[in-house]
């Protein structure tokens, strides 16, 4: 009885070991983060329209999608049920990491809210560089007196609708635009100027993800179920075997 305990023991470990650990593995992709802003803050990307500024206050960052050169970050609601903006960001390279989570902005003049400009995940050594429309970009980069990402991509700005997939068609042009960068003078130049991207190994752990996702229209819960009637009959096996022997 005391053996068939143990296993039963270790068949519900070994169960809550698979329905915890997938969870902490998939945050840790996308890179959730909760930002609180103490003041408005200006965004790129595709809003939802009126949100061109962000209010005071907490908002989820998540990557939708990761390609090697460019990603896709989303902002939500502290509750995760609106997505506000579907942002392009370019991985920018810095030496210092910290453990905590870094959010950079582009000066504005006095009386404006700042512009969000970077986005650095604790841990890492680089960070999103958000892209912003061309015009935006020149004016920022004037008042900032440092260089900002844009692209002359024709894509919509406002969106009366939250994109929810990396396949939307907007998704997709993100991830076809050129970008390029403006500095100060005006002058446009390459983005290999003003970005040093990461190595590609620490990419390649970064944004491959660390579980095998099932379809969208399959569940875990028949292979968890599944798992948890061959360790119970498993448990009896062992039961049966132990009284035989007495």
């Amino acid at each position: 009885m005391k053996l068939f305990k143990a296993v039963t023991t270790v068949c519900g470990l070994a169960l809550l070991g698979a329905v915890s650990a997938p969870s902490a593995k998939a945050d840790d992709w996308n890179r959730k983060t909760v930002i609180t802003f103490s003041g408005p803050v200006e965004i790129p990307g595709v809003h939802l329209t009126g949100w061109a500024v962000l209010p005071a206050g907490t908002y989820v960052f998540k990557i939708l999608d990761s390609q090697s050169d460019r990603h896709i970050v989303q902002i939500f609601n502290k509750e995760e049920n609106t997505i506000y903006a579907t942002i392009l960001a370019i991985p920018n390279y810095r030496l210092k990491v910290t453990d905590k989570t870094v959010i950079t902005f582009n000066e504005r003049p006095a009386g404006e809210p700042e512009a969000l400009r970077a986005w650095f995940y604790p841990g890492r050594n680089w960070g999103e560089e958000f892209v912003y429309p061309k015009a935006k970009a020149i004016e920022l980069s004037k008042t900032s007196k440092m260089p900002v990402l844009f692209t002359q991509a024709e894509i919509p700005i406002e969106v009366a609708e939250p994109i929810k997939s990396a396949d939307a068609p907007v998704v997709m042009e993100l991830k076809r635009a050129s970008v390029m960068a403006v500095e100060p003078t005006g002058e446009e130049v390459q983005v290999a100027q003003v970005v040093t991207p990461p190595p590609p190994e620490e990419m390649q752990v970064a944004t491959t993800p660390e579980i095998a996702e099932l379809p969208a229209t399959a569940s875990t819960l028949p292979l968890i179920g599944l798992l948890g009637l061959m360790m119970l009959g498993a448990a009896f096996a062992v039961r049966a075997i132990g009284n035989r022997v007495r």
